[in-house]
């Protein structure tokens, strides 16, 4: 099976990072040590994420054999999605930071969706403990982008997806190829679903043939009940556009690729200021409100 690792060639040792997020109604903590996952814990708590997640990282922390104490940073997963969720998260590694004394990592909790729902679609995982990221080798942006024209290689388009009510889905749009971690190409937002694909579909037919992707994966809730109205719409606005290439994964967030993508950030030194850090609460473009009252 492929595994994923954020490209460490600046690692100087081992990075243990405490990751979790609870936007979404499945609650998920991992820890990670230098692009391994060491332990992971995931379970469903909606409505009830401040009573749990403290245990949760305890039991996580406990599995892995780490004291809190020989932790190197948090990354916490900021929305959007669950107001509620996202602030209970921010909140406890904010706490958890400035009790310890550790950098912050603030992560998009809809970027470790689209990692990781479209790393479990393709038969990806993190990578396991004593396997090493820094074997994949780092890259800068230009030499990927020089490196991908030269393999001829087609990204997928990653839609994560989360339902907002209302026939609303907060989402983004990235893209990926196998063993990288993936790049943005539109911002989180919560939007109407109809216009969202609508506009999926205009970016579609308007590329250029050899920038069209290998495949266009709808990852996260689209399941069940409203949900898969979604998953419903995407296939019948994209679906013309997009022929076979469009795929629909149901998916729920697991703790690995929060660290993961917090990984990517600490190996940056991008970390968050301690005291500014706050939940992304998203909201609908004003032109979509009025348009959504009016209905």
């Amino acid at each position: 099976m492929n595994k994923i690792h954020q490209p460490a060639a600046e690692l100087d040792g081992a990075r243990r990072l405490l990751a979790f997020d609870t936007s979404t109604s499945s609650l998920a903590v991992a820890v990670m040590e230098g692009g391994s996952l060491l332990a992971e814990h995931h379970l469903h708590a909606e409505r009830n994420h401040s009573a749990v997640l403290i245990s949760a990282i305890q039991e996580a922390l406990d599995k892995a054999g780490i004291h809190k104490s020989m932790l190197d940073g948090i990354a916490v997963g900021v929305g959007p999605g669950s107001y509620t969720g996202a602030r209970i998260a921010v909140t406890t590694a904010k706490t958890l930071a400035w009790a310890l004394k550790l950098p912050v990592y603030g992560i998009s909790s809809l970027e470790a969706l689209a990692l990781g729902g479209w790393a479990r679609a393709a038969g990806q995982t993190v990578a396991a403990p004593g396997a090493s990221a820094a074997g994949c080798g780092a890259r800068s942006a230009a030499d990927a982008a020089q490196n991908d024209a030269e393999e001829h290689i087609s990204g997928d388009w990653i839609v994560p997806l989360m339902d907002a009510r209302r026939g609303q889905v907060y989402t983004a749009l990235f893209t990926a190829k196998p063993g990288r971690m993936p790049e943005r190409l539109a911002s989180d937002g919560i939007r109407l679903m109809a216009s969202w694909m609508s506009e999926l579909a205009g970016r579609l037919e308007a590329a250029a043939p050899e920038e069209r992707p290998a495949r266009i994966w709808i990852v996260g809730e689209t399941e069940a009940g409203k949900a898969q109205q979604h998953a419903e719409a995407a296939r019948e606005i994209l679906g013309p556009q997009a022929g076979e290439t469009l795929q629909v994964f149901p998916y729920e967030l697991e703790g690995g690729w929060v660290g993961l993508a917090g990984l990517r950030r600490s190996l940056l030194g991008d970390g968050d200021q301690l005291h500014t850090l706050e939940p992304n609460y998203t909201q609908l473009a004003e032109a979509e409100a009025k348009r959504l009252g009016k209905g």
